[in-house]
């Protein structure tokens, strides 16, 4: 007989395994018996812990938004560095790669659960387009950023343009030569990112940095 902490441990190893399984291939495209075989337990085992496949893939997403969770409250907490402050993060993909070991399907499996449709990737959506209003607001009183003649739609649009990287990271990597999420990536795409968002896309006076805003 398993004690409960053996039954714990396994439990986890299930959900990480399956995490890694679902990142890399989807979920839909992985078996009970693909997990198994990665834990290293037999396929029954799954089904009596979680009952079906359906029934882990809902404790993963539990698992990936309480860690996104854990990870938004990383970034904002006091102390931390100023998520509102350009010379702190690029992007909230920028600032959430900071909080993540290198090898994490964490960010994989996110841009697979926004497209998924499921209630737990419309919960995702919604909780990354409150944190981009905030994010606005905060910068507006800090006098970092226009509120636009549209504020919900302007938080939108910042908000798409950084979850790109995430949704078209297999693409940007073939065009870029570098995986925009490796160190090497977000070294070339963070300046750009801060570039644009300081000074548009428009051409600097001769003599100035691009991306400067004239006076």
């Amino acid at each position: 007989m398993r004690s409960a902490s053996e039954g714990r441990i396994t439990r986890a190893v299930l959900r990480d395994e399956s995490l890694r399984l679902f990142a890399e291939k989807g979920p839909d495209s992985v078996s009970v018996r693909q997990i198994a075989a990665a834990a290293g337990v037999s396929p029954g085992l799954v089904l009596h812990h979680f009952g079906s496949k359906d029934g882990l893939r809902e404790e993963v997403d539990r698992y990936v938004l309480d860690a996104f969770d854990r990870l938004l409250g990383a970034i904002t907490a006091d102390g931390a560095p100023g998520f509102t402050d350009p010379a702190a993060h690029g992007s909230l993909t920028e600032a959430m790669l900071e909080h993540l070991p290198a090898d994490s399907p964490i960010p994989s499996y996110l841009s697979r659960l926004l497209l998924s449709g499921s209630g737990s990737g419309r919960r995702l959506f919604a909780r990354l387009y409150e944190l981009s209003r905030a994010t606005l607001d905060a910068m507006v009183r800090a006098g970092l950023a226009a509120p636009g003649r549209d504020p919900a739609a302007r938080a939108a649009v910042l908000m798409a343009n950084d979850l790109a990287v995430l949704l078209l990271r297999d693409h940007l990597t073939a065009v870029l030569g570098t995986d925009p999420l490796s160190a090497e990536g977000m070294a070339r795409w963070g300046p750009e990112v801060l570039a644009i968002y300081s000074g548009g896309l428009t051409v600097a006076p001769e003599g100035e940095p691009e991306g400067d805003i004239a006076p």
